[in-house]
């Protein structure tokens, strides 16, 4: 009789063990010879050495594939222990399995150019209007290469502007008064990373969610770095930002021209960089458009509606000073 214990470091051991550890009373009803305990992120096993051998042989499987699907259910371990490999169907530009074997696809063809302009440069600007995917699809990217150990922790990060409301003083410590900024970017993550993986990494750091105020001073190595709602950055702001860029790091700005909740005063760090980075060689520009809208369909129409106004707007202005001009020409003349 040998004693083995088995780490499950890749997977989330709640969804390995299951809900009341449904998964653990499977495996020990199909090893009847091996006495199991699970607790923590270990397995205990005990019983002869072959046994042990096959034991650990068909954990190791099924923890690489809770791992990668995030779900483990009764039906999959009995395909590994009857030695069979129970894949999924890849889908169609995949990016990773979510939660409950959810899969992230890139669904549209700009969402699909983001992942493939992700694997040949390190910069990226994604720029678009709402609803596209923008930041769905970076945090996607990251979550994967966070899981791939291609980098060691992802930072996120957005200014701290508000849209056009004024909420004054916000309650508790420096997290509490920050999260509402950066809801949507938990929002994402909470899509994608079980919960209690998700609160370890936020824990330890190896997930860091910080407005945009806290990245000076900085250097990220092999990080992930996104910064969302870009448009919204001064151009300080974002050469600053840009600039924290580390060895073997990669970062992803997103942002909506349209949706810019500066003073009319200040000019967005977006639009500026977009103009003084167009020529760089190793920084890609992806320009979502209405199609790539995966929301409800009444925001499709809704931007429509906002764009067609805008351009009318656009159309009376250039109207209005060619007729000045003209005007101011015709009064020249007859004097």
């Amino acid at each position: 009789m040998i004693e083995k214990i088995i780490l499950i470091e890749n997977a989330d051991p709640v969804i390995f063990y299951g809900a009341n550890n449904s998964n653990i009373h499977t495996i020990k009803d199909l090893f009847p010879k091996i006495k199991i305990v699970a607790r923590g992120n270990a397995i205990k096993a005990i019983g002869e050495e072959s046994e042990i051998a096959d034991f650990e042989e068909v954990i190791t499987k099924l923890e690489a594939y809770c791992a990668k699907y995030n779900i483990l259910k009764e039906e999959i371990i009995i395909d590994f222990i009857k030695g069979n490999k129970p894949e999924k169907t890849e889908e169609n530009n995949l990016i990773i399995y979510g939660n409950n074997g959810k899969p992230i696809i890139a669904r549209t063809a700009n969402q699909i150019k983001l992942v493939k302009d992700y694997n040949k440069n390190d910069l990226l600007f994604a720029i678009g209007p709402a609803g596209s995917g923008k930041t769905y699809t970076a945090i996607a990217l990251a979550v994967r290469a966070l899981k791939n150990k291609e980098i060691r922790k992802i930072i996120l990060s957005r200014p701290a502007v508000e849209a056009g409301e004024k909420l004054g003083f916000l309650p508790g410590d420096m997290k509490e008064k920050i999260d509402p900024y950066l809801q949507p970017l938990y929002d994402a993550l909470q899509d994608m990373i079980p919960s209690l993986k998700l609160k370890e990494f936020l824990e330890n750091g190896t997930i860091q969610i910080a407005p945009l105020a806290f990245m000076r001073g900085r250097t990220l190595n092999d990080a992930f770095i996104i910064l969302d709602e870009a448009q919204n950055t001064t151009t300080q702001q974002i050469k600053m930002f840009l600039t924290r860029m580390g060895m073997n790091s990669k970062i992803i700005v997103t942002g909506d021209v349209t949706q810019i909740d500066l003073p009319p005063s200040q000019r967005s760090g977006l639009i500026d960089a977009l103009e003084v980075l167009r020529d760089t060689k190793g920084i890609a520009k992806i320009e979502f458009d209405i199609k790539d809208i995966v929301r409800h369909q009444l925001v499709q129409q809704i931007v429509e509606a906002y764009d067609a106004r805008d351009k009318r707007r656009r159309e009376k202005k250039v109207a209005e000073e060619r007729m000045k001009q003209e005007a101011e020409q015709t009064e020249a003349e007859e004097k």
